[in-house]
């Protein structure tokens, strides 16, 4: 059974949900103001215990396709796979984060965070990579130095440590 309808998306993620897909897509389209539900298939009436309930969403979040299968608790999320956001800013990066980790979701180190329904996610705002990926190596450690203390970035917390004059 191919799960994947003929779209411009060649690769797209499958988030095994423990039979709350519907209510995880709904809680990610309030998440994300351009988000859509694509297509719900549906388990068929006769199968007990299932029958009627969304097999397969289909949906878009920002841009990216997505899907959330129905399948039970077989297979729970893990660190192993994070979704990562490329933020336009801080108020970006505090809305997402603010959202995401609301009502049983939880922080993690560096940017990281788990949503109320297990999924990782990486909330990094824009510039961070020219940061820590700086071509003088002292910018570069220090930025990755104040990355690495905090939960949640604040872009302006490392781009201060990446200026700031090494100690004489």
């Amino acid at each position: 059974m191919s799960t994947v309808a003929a779209s411009s998306h060649k690769i797209v993620p499958c988030l095994w949900c423990n039979f709350n897909a519907e209510e995880a897509v709904a809680f990610y389209l309030d998440v994300f103001q351009d988000a859509r539900v694509l297509s719900t298939s549906r388990y068929p009436e006769t199968m007990p215990g299932v029958g009627g309930k969304a097999l397969l969403i289909e949906f878009e979040l920002a841009g990216s396709k997505l899907q959330a299968l129905n399948a039970g608790p077989n297979h729970p999320f893990t660190d192993a796979i994070s979704l990562s956001v490329d933020c336009e800013d801080q108020a970006e990066v505090d809305s997402l984060w603010s959202k995401l980790t609301a009502d049983g979701g939880s922080p993690g180190p560096c940017g990281w965070l788990k949503d109320r329904f297990g999924v990782s996610w990486q909330i990094v705002p824009r510039g961070m990579g020219a940061l820590i990926g700086d071509p003088d190596p002292g910018r570069a450690s220090r930025a990755m130095q104040a990355m690495m203390g905090m939960s949640k970035i604040d872009i302006a917390t490392v781009a201060r440590a990446a200026d700031e004059a090494p100690a004489a």
